[in-house]
Formats: C-alpha cells, sequence, structure tokens
C-alpha cells in the first residue's frame, strides 16, 4: 500500500489522538459520503433520503458496537447492485425486509466467529481488491464529469485539479494546524471560492435533494409468507456476503495502517445490528466503505469519535443543514476521492507481478478485474479458489518415494526394502504416490514405508495407504508404517478397515506403535515363561490395541513385567 505507518520512534512518544482531530476527520468523512450515498440509491432505485439514512444508521451502529473505530461504514455501492433487481421487481418494503434478513444473517456468522477465515484470503486478493476498488472509486469520479461540455466541463476539471493541489500541498505548509485535516480544508477552499466568485459549477444540490426527517422505525410491509421468504433470502444472503467480505477486508486494511489487530467476530455482529436496524428503520443498509474508511485514518481517525460525528454529521445535513451541504461544489468531493485512489492503489503492482510465482500475479490481475466487472464477493471467492488450486498444485509437486534396500539384521543376509516418504500426502499428490510404488517390481519380501519427512493430511492418502498395502500383499509382501506423526496415526486409526497394516513404532514419536506377529509371540513367550521384560508406555498401548480383551491384556503385561529378569 502507498499509505505509509509510523515507524517505532513516532509510536513512542507522539501524544493519542486528541477530540479536535476525531471531530475533524468524522466532518471530512461525512462530506466524502454524502454524493456516493445520493448516487448509490440511484443504483438501488430507492428515494436519496433512504441512502443517507443508510449511511448515518450504519455509521452510528457501527461506531458504537465495531471492533475497529477506524472502519467506516454506510451505503455501499456493493450492497446497491445486489438489491437493485429486488428493488425493481417487488419494491423498496421487500428491500428493507432483505435488509433486516441480511443483517441477522451477518449477526449468526459473528456469533459463530466465521470472521476468522478472511484469513485465508492470500495476499495478491488484498492487493487484487484494493487496487479493483480503487479503480470502481476512480470510475465513479470521472462519471461525475459526464453531460458536461465546453466551460462547464473547463471549469469542472479545474476545480477539481485545485482540489487535489491542495490536499497535497497543505500538510507541507507550517502555519496550518496538524489537527485540521487537509481534504476537509481543500473542500472547504474551494466551496468558499466557488460561492465568492460565483462560479457556476456542478454541486451536491444539483444531484439530488437532501432536506428530510430522521429515520423513524418502520416494519417492512410484507406478506409473511413463504413466498416472501423464498423472494428476499437469495438476496439477503448475497448482500450479507458480499458486505462482510467488504467489511473484513477493510477492516484487515485499517488494522494494518493503524498497527492494531481487532476482533473480526464483533465487526461481523456489528454490521449485522446495523443492517437489522436499517431494516427496521426504513434505510437501504450497506457495509463498510474502503474509501472513506481510509479517508478517516489518513485525517487522524482512531477513536468511535470520528465514526460519530460523521454519522450525526449526515444526520444534520438531513434534517437542518441541507442548505449548507447543497452548495458544496462536486468537483471539491471528486478530487479528494481521486486523491484517495492514488494513495491506495498498490502502483509497485505493476513491478511485483514480473518477480512473483505466476500464480500469485494471476490471482492479483484476475481480482482486480473481477472486482470492476462483477462484484467484490465473486471477485475474493474466485482468487482465493484459484490460490488453493495453485497451492494444492505446487505441494502435489513435493511427494517423493526414495528406495533404499538394508539388512534384516545387522549379520543377515536378508534384506528388507524402505521406502522413505516425504512431502505432503493428500488428494493432489496420491497419484504421484502411487505411480513411485512398484510391488510387481520389488524383490524383498519386507517392505517398511518410511513417513518421518511426510504427512498424512486427508482420507485420500489413507485410501491410497491402503491401496498401496493391498498391491504389496497380493505379491507376497509384508507391509509396515513406520515413523508415523500423532496426527497422522490418529487419522489411520479413525480409518478403521481401511488401513490393514502393521505399524512400526520409531522410539522418539511413541504415538501409533503396534507389533507384528513374529513380535507379538516373542512377548507372548515371554509371559508363557515368566521371563522379564521392561515395556514403554508405547509397548503398552501397542500391545492394548491388539490383545483381545482388557483383562487378558492385563495378565499379559503383569506376566512379562513381573518375571524372571532374562
Amino acid at each position: 500500500m502507498a499509505i505509509p505507518a509510523p515507524d517505532a520512534s513516532q509510536r513512542e512518544t507522539s501524544p493519542g489522538p486528541s477530540v479536535l482531530t476525531q471531530v475533524l476527520a468524522g466532518i471530512t468523512v461525512s462530506l466524502a459520503m454524502v454524493p456516493e450515498s445520493l448516487a448509490f440509491t440511484f443504483v438501488a432505485g430507492v428515494s436519496p433520503i433512504v441512502g443517507l439514512h443508510a449511511a448515518a444508521l450504519m455509521g452510528l451502529c457501527t461506531a458504537v458496537l465495531g471492533a475497529q473505530p477506524g472502519v467506516i461504514s454506510g451505503a455501499a455501492g456493493a450492497t446497491a447492485v445486489v438489491f437493485a433487481p429486488l428493488v425493481a421487481s417487488h419494491g423498496p418494503e421487500y428491500l428493507f425486509a432483505a435488509v433486516a434478513l441480511a443483517g441477522a444473517i451477518q449477526a449468526v456468522a459473528g456469533a459463530l466467529r466465521l470472521g476468522k477465515f478472511i484469513r485465508l484470503v492470500p495476499q495478491p486478493c488484498m492487493i487484487g481488491f484494493v487496487n479493483g476498488l480503487a479503480i470502481v472509486i476512480g470510475s465513479a469520479q470521472i462519471n461525475s464529469f459526464a453531460g458536461l461540455a465546453d466551460a462547464a466541463l473547463y471549469t469542472q476539471v479545474a476545480l477539481t485539479a485545485l482540489t487535489m493541489a491542495l490536499i497535497k500541498l497543505i500538510p507541507n505548509l507550517s502555519f496550518v494546524p496538524k489537527q485540521i485535516p487537509a481534504p476537509l480544508l481543500a473542500i472547504a477552499s474551494v466551496g468558499t471560492l466557488v460561492q465568492v466568485t460565483g462560479i457556476a459549477t456542478k454541486t451536491v444540490g444539483d444531484v439530488a435533494a437532501v432536506a428530510g426527517s430522521l429515520p423513524a422505525f418502520h416494519i417492512p410491509k410484507v406478506p409473511v409468507t413463504f413466498e416472501t421468504w423464498a423472494t428476499i433470502f437469495p438476496f439477503a444472503t448475497s448482500v450479507a456476503a458480499v458486505g462482510l467480505i467488504e467489511t473484513l477486508l477493510t477492516q484487515q486494511l485499517v488494522d494494518d495502517v493503524t498497527e492494531r489487530r481487532t476482533s473480526t467476530h464483533k465487526e461481523c455482529i456489528a454490521q449485522g445490528a446495523a443492517n437489522l436496524v436499517n431494516g427496521f428503520f426504513g434505510a437501504m443498509g450497506g457495509c463498510a466503505m474502503i474509501g472513506q474508511s481510509m479517508i478517516n485514518v489518513q485525517a487522524g481517525g482512531r477513536t468511535r469519535v470520528s465514526g460519530l460525528t460523521c454519522a450525526m454529521a449526515i444526520a444534520s445535513y438531513v434534517t437542518f443543514g441541507a442548505g449548507f451541504i447543497e452548495r458544496v461544489p462536486i468537483a471539491a468531493l471528486a478530487g479528494t476521492m481521486l486523491c484517495l485512489v492514488l494513495d491506495i492503489f498498490d502502483w509497485t503492482s505493476f513491478a511485483r507481478i514480473r518477480k512473483i510465482p505466476k500464480t500469485d500475479a494471476t490471482v492479483l490481475v484476475m481480482v482486480t478485474g473481477v472486482t470492476v466487472v462483477t462484484n467484490l464477493a465473486v471477485a475474493v471467492f474466485a482468487g482465493v479458489v484459484l490460490s488453493a488450486l495453485g497451492y494444492a498444485y505446487k505441494s502435489s509437486q513435493r511427494i517423493e518415494a526414495r528406495r533404499t534396500s538394508v539388512p534384516i539384521k545387522t549379520d543377515s543376509i536378508e534384506h528388507r526394502t524402505v521406502y522413505e516418504i516425504s512431502g505432503p500426502l493428500f488428494f493432489g499428490s496420491v497419484g504421484s504416490f502411487l505411480e513411485q510404488l512398484d510391488p510387481r517390481m520389488e524383490g524383498n519380501d519386507r517392505v517398511v514405508l518410511d513417513f518421518a519427512s511426510s504427512k498424512v493430511w486427508d482420507s485420500s492418502a489413507l485410501v491410497a495407504i491402503d491401496d498401496v498395502a493391498d498391491k504389496f500383499r497380493n505379491c507376497g509382501k509384508v507391509v509396515t508404517l513406520r515413523h508415523l506423526s500423532p496426527d497422522c496415526a490418529a487419522l489411520l486409526r479413525k480409518a478403521g478397515d481401511l488401513v490393514e497394516v502393521n505399524l512400526e513404532e520409531d522410539p522418539e514419536y511413541p504415538v501409533a506403535a503396534d507389533y507384528d506377529d513374529e513380535e507379538l509371540e516373542t512377548l507372548t513367550d515371554h509371559a508363557a515363561h515368566g521371563t522379564h521384560v521392561s515395556l514403554e508406555d508405547w509397548e503398552r498401548s501397542a500391545l492394548q490395541r491388539q490383545y483381545t480383551t482388557p483383562a487378558g491384556f492385563r495378565v499379559l503385561v503383569d506376566k512379562v513385567e513381573d518375571g524372571p529378569a532374562i
């Protein structure tokens, strides 16, 4: 990311965030949220006031309940796109019901702590997600120039460029208090310039009217029937998934910037509660917004004060501040968002693609493109699946069976074959594993499969071991497993009749030892003759698994250990 984190010395000496900084950060974010919230209402096909109510309610609930105070939630485009067909076919009341159901699903996901699975999203997916959203945000700002021509277009471009220049210049001015966010001062400066000079340019009021009232409790007016549930459920689950993915990825990004790791399940529950409130207050719901969240943390927003200020500011715009907010130039807000795009887009991606593995490069490009063309959920799922397939393929190439022939005893001419298995044994590598073991070409009667450098991962591996054992037995060979780790041994014991082989124990790993018939007969002879043999704990365990009854096992152990020493 292009957003630098403070170094260790700064973290130790810098004071905590001031209340003034948090309040100003919240006001800055609120100004950036208004035009996007209005635009997303057009996408969803609902009244503009519904989007502003959603921004205020989402921001308020998540500021109070969320795990990461730096994350700003509101009416998001990712959820608006999903809801648009539902509104077009059934109306806004079905939208409110679906939002409430989506909130319930998200709250349940949080209670089940499913948010932890966001850790499975690889780094190329994260970079692709950020780059894709940067392109989407940038494209939305470019669309603000649509329909303009001649002087109106030149004025819009000039004001946007002026805003961007001020945002980059203000932090370098020593006489400007550091508590004032550069974007807020830039928006105020450009807005003042437009009002004083009378420049004709597009404003928030030209997009939609902002004036309205505070949201009120409203039960969705939909029939409580199976048909209704069947209609809203697919939309609710899609929005719940899209919203949580975007929220959790934004949370991870803000965690990295603020250097503070926060709870994923708590953030899921906060998002669910916020959407539940939206559904019963006639709002369109939403999720975390990466653009506004990054504006917040860049402006110094680190506590819940900034999120609360943002929510209350939007509510004030709706109730009594409409005359003010409707005069803000769209060019100033577009310039702020374009500066954000330049900051969050990972420009090192172009150089990184040539250095990272091809699979990772493909994932990065694919997630970026799919985010732009479809939606975030599809992009992330596709990226995770492709990364998993790439990892499975690479791991499958690491399995190897090295063959050595060793004497059974020091002075014996009889040999046994030891196959040293290395690499992970799982569904992707069993084919190569089976190809490297050919019982028909084996000359020794005893065969040992040594798993000291391997690990059995799944049931496919157990079936492969069983197949190998059967093939060697059919060729008249005796098969033994050696050096299995505790979890591998547990898998073998759980397999029941899948694996019918003897297990030899590595003395350093006493977890899954079984005696072969010869060793068991030797111990039984010792017991019959009353000779004493010292048993290790793992030997006791092995005998207990193979002897017929617990009582018989205890008698055998007592006879072996209590007899005269040999």
